[in-house]
């Protein structure tokens, strides 16, 4: 994994996620992965960027998501592309959701606990703050408030 300082090429946002970073740079990040290793790295080579860094990635899929996330350093913001999206949050132990069509987008909270189902095919544009990420597992209707996983990864 490696932050490139100027890639002339297009980037696909599906595998290759670009890092906003301090001073308005943008780095596309090569190598990326879904793995913990690769994640250590990532947070390590960004983590002059604080809490005001952010990444940008497409996620496809078609179906419910498996787990519940919370990005404490910041807001995220979540742009549905293609198909429906429904993304639904927990505020204090109310579902809030919030359907998406193309075009449509909306804004998790800083520290909101939330969850994206897609029905059917569709495609959504994260840009989240990734420092201090909270996963939980998807098996009860709303997370809970045990101390969590911690990754850089969105929705």
């Amino acid at each position: 994994m490696r932050l490139v300082n100027h890639e002339p090429n297009a980037i696909d946002l599906r595998t290759t996620p670009v890092h906003l970073g301090l001073g308005s740079r943008a780095k596309p990040v090569e190598g990326f992965a879904w793995d913990p290793e690769v994640l250590q790295a990532y947070s390590a080579a960004v983590a002059a960027d604080g809490a005001e860094g952010r990444m940008v990635t497409i996620f496809d899929g078609d179906g419910p998501g498996d787990h519940w996330e919370r990005h404490p350093a910041g807001d995220e913001l979540v742009v549905c592309l293609s198909g429906s999206v429904t993304v639904t949050r927990d505020v204090d132990g109310v579902p809030d959701r919030v359907a998406l069509g193309p075009g449509e987008a909306t804004v998790n909270p800083a520290g909101t606990w939330h969850a994206v189902d897609m029905a059917g095919p569709a495609s959504i544009l994260t840009i989240t703050a990734g420092l201090g990420t909270d996963h939980r597992p998807r098996t009860e209707a709303r997370p809970t408030e045990h101390a969590g996983m911690s990754d850089p990864r969105t929705p």
